[in-house]
């Protein structure tokens, strides 16, 4: 058995809009709801947990454009940090569950091929995740000087789903202060001394960060991706 965690909780302050980012509609639908539904329609996931702000938690599950989504079993509210929210998530988790796939509420251009793949390797390996090249040359920059150019042929960019077997996530956030520096939960397994299987992921699988970035999921959803 495998568990989702879409965690779709943030205030998305640097997307300088009332409206969080993940709850923006895009295509007619709102952006959380594009990653609800892949998930949904991967056979290697067999329940999802949704995580929002706490406010939104009463009625979420009973809106007509998530009662829809049959494998989601629970939502819960999110907290102050990305971290706290996940294991939050994390520890509604069935207890039947071998890998828990996390997944960022405000990527709606994942695809069930990456979903599926990065848990079939975390099912191999224990953990695993989702990256993609980086294509820019890379500068170390110190006090305003560039010092040196970093070799981009070891980089590769962090995406999500990250996928774990759950006994090991929970090792991961045991006694863990789970502060705003947590950006993925790859950081944490890092700590644990664990190796984490890169899963080579497309270049659509953007993460909806500025308002132009909008614009650029709204071209792919129009072509059908």
């Amino acid at each position: 058995m495998n568990t989702a965690i879409i965690v779709a909780a943030g205030a998305s302050q640097r997307f300088n809009s009332a409206t969080p980012k993940q709850f923006i509609e895009v295509c007619g639908k709102q952006v959380v709801i594009y990653s609800l539904e892949r998930f949904a329609a991967c056979s290697s996931v067999d329940e999802i947990v949704v995580v929002v702000p706490e406010d939104m938690v009463e009625g979420f599950g009973e809106r007509e454009d998530v009662a829809s989504i049959y494998k989601l079993k629970g939502v819960v509210a999110g907290g102050r940090t990305r971290a706290e929210s996940v294991h939050r998530g994390v520890r509604v988790v069935d207890a039947r569950t071998e890998i828990v796939a996390i997944h960022d509420g405000a990527r709606p251009l994942v695809t069930v091929d990456e979903i599926d793949l990065v848990i079939q390797k975390a099912v191999e390996t224990g953990a695993a995740c989702l990256t993609a090249p980086v294509v820019d040359t890379i500068k170390q920059v110190e006090d305003g000087w560039i010092t040196g150019t970093i070799d981009r042929r070891t980089l590769r960019r962090a995406m999500t789903p990250q996928a774990f077997k759950l006994e090991l996530l929970r090792n991961a956030f045991k006694g863990r202060k789970l502060t705003d520096d947590i950006t993925d939960e790859c950081s944490l397994i890092e700590e644990l001394g664990h190796h984490i299987a890169s899963v080579p992921g497309g270049t659509r699988n953007i993460k909806i960060t500025h308002p132009e970035d909008l614009r650029i999921a709204e071209e792919f959803l129009r072509e059908g991706y």
